[in-house]
């Protein structure tokens, strides 16, 4: 989980390539950069992150099964609302318990 700005949007294939700013990581089980690409498995536009806006995010890491690709994939049963001071006080509230 983790509040991000989305920077750049592109179409790769079949899915959707979001550049991301990770501002806050509040919860991650795998390293975040500064900067990461965040992947959805469709072009459909859902959910509609749209550039410049602040998310936050719950997605996971995928390994396929070669081992070759390792990326951040933003799931159906993902989390991806606006971010507002109440998702960051909720979050918080959340981590402590």
């Amino acid at each position: 989980v983790f509040q991000g700005r989305i920077l750049a949007r592109r179409l790769v294939g079949q899915e959707t390539r979001y550049e991301v700013e990770v501002k806050t990581p509040y919860r991650h089980r795998f390293p975040l950069v500064p900067r990461e690409y965040v992947w959805v498995p469709n072009t459909c536009g859902c959910p509609p992150l749209q550039e410049g806006g602040e998310y936050l995010l719950m997605a996971r890491r995928h390994v396929n099964y070669e081992r070759t690709l390792n990326r951040i994939l933003l799931q159906d049963d993902g989390y991806a609302r606006p971010w507002t001071p109440r998702e960051e006080r909720l979050v918080r509230e959340a981590a402590r318990h």
